[in-house]
């Protein structure tokens, strides 16, 4: 059976005598289409979503570029502090560098402090920041522009 704009008018409103009589129908029609096609748009994520540009998939990020680690998305916000010992120089302590981080994963984010060579444990498992580049250099101060970290799925 074949359904036309009028035949469809004519059973909701119990006419079938002109084209005037669809008017009813289309302002009903159209708020039903357009709530059809936004709800087709409102899905809830299976994965991180993230803001920032592409995200890369080797664990590396440089500060405010997210990357892939495992199940979360890594973006490094800023370095907190950086007291490693330059390569140039002798030092009795190795120094340490933490940087604030926010962590993506499906359904939640965090932001959160860490350190390089410790783990930290994320409602998707354990990441550790693992690397950071540049080597710290005496006498020069690197920019911030210039790092770029290594994160690992522990």
């Amino acid at each position: 059976m074949l359904f036309t704009t009028q035949s469809v008018a004519s059973s909701f409103i119990g006419r079938s005598s002109g084209v005037k009589n669809l008017r009813p129908v289309k302002a009903l029609l159209f708020p039903l289409a357009a709530f059809l096609a936004v709800a087709g748009c409102a899905s809830y994520p299976n994965g991180p979503i993230v803001e920032g540009g592409p995200v890369r998939s080797d664990g590396l990020a440089a500060i405010g570029q997210p990357t892939r680690v495992g199940a979360v998305v890594v973006t490094p916000k800023n370095v907190v502090e950086d007291s490693r010992c330059p390569m140039n120089a002798r030092c009795v302590w190795a120094g340490q560098v933490i940087i604030t981080a926010r962590i993506d994963g499906a359904g939640w984010r965090e932001t959160t402090s860490l350190k390089l060579g410790e783990s930290f444990q994320t409602r998707a498992g354990a990441i550790a920041l693992t690397s950071v580049r540049p080597e710290k250099m005496a006498g020069a101060r690197t920019s911030p522009t210039a790092y770029l970290f290594g994160f690992e799925q522990r």
